[in-house]
């Protein structure tokens, strides 16, 4: 099956102004790949560490990370609703106030240095993968008036090289700033859906951590909108 590209944000959308100034303005030029972008990385069980995948524990110093705890579940899948195993998928996001760790992050909200905001984790054979977390907070970005983004969580999957590397958001469910958000509505109406994960009680655990489902789809029908094309 075909990609869906009619659910892919478009390369230039005004609303998101760092669109206009990134979007291709002649012809892409194609570039054979080299053997190291077919091949390589390959990634293998031995380089995930035992807490990679628990954001509540991969960057404690000298205490629990601050905020409320979620476990984000799903299912990697293809066109056909078969399972994807052995997929590399990597997690990064702003802690509980809307910060993220990076240096060039200068929201004026608290950092905390007991959270690290990112992880990864292999999906199993079933293409399932489960992290634990803090809920991110919203943020001021800049892109126009009084811009807030809405919670989210970066997801990035890898194939078997990184030529096949897809990046995309995790939204969720009745967040006020859905009408305010250009990355958001960039994305085709009739896809927005796909990126906003389920609440499910049958994921939550008792009291430790609210349970979130978010299944990924990588072509054909349902897919996944991904952030380029």
């Amino acid at each position: 099956m075909q990609r869906d590209w009619s659910v892919h944000p478009p390369y230039l959308y005004p609303d998101y102004k760092s669109t206009v100034l990134r979007t291709p303005t002649k012809l892409l030029v194609p570039l054979k790949h080299s053997l190291s972008e077919i091949t390589g990385p390959v990634y293998g069980h031995e380089v995930i560490g035992k807490y990679d995948h628990d954001l509540t524990k991969n960057g404690i110093k000298d205490g629990e990370p601050l905020g409320e705890r979620i476990v984000v579940c799903g299912k990697v899948m293809d066109e056909c609703g078969k399972p994807i195993r052995n997929t590399l998928i990597e997690i990064w996001q702003a802690n509980a106030a809307g910060r993220y760790i990076h240096k060039v992050d200068q929201h004026n909200a608290p950092p905390d240095p007991n959270f690290f905001g990112a992880g990864r984790c292999l999906t199993d054979d079933e293409g399932n993968y489960k992290f634990y977390t803090i809920k991110p907070g919203a943020y001021p970005w800049g892109n126009h008036y009084n811009a807030w983004r809405p919670n989210h969580i970066h997801f990035s999957l890898f194939g078997n090289n990184i030529a096949s590397r897809l990046i995309t958001q995790m939204y969720f469910p009745g967040d006020p700033l859905f009408e305010f958000d250009p990355i958001f509505n960039g994305v085709p109406a009739k896809a927005r859906s796909l990126l906003i994960s389920k609440f499910k009680l049958e994921l939550t655990e008792p009291g430790f951590a609210l349970g979130y489902e978010f299944n990924i789809v990588l072509r054909g029908n349902n897919e996944t909108p991904f952030e380029t094309k």
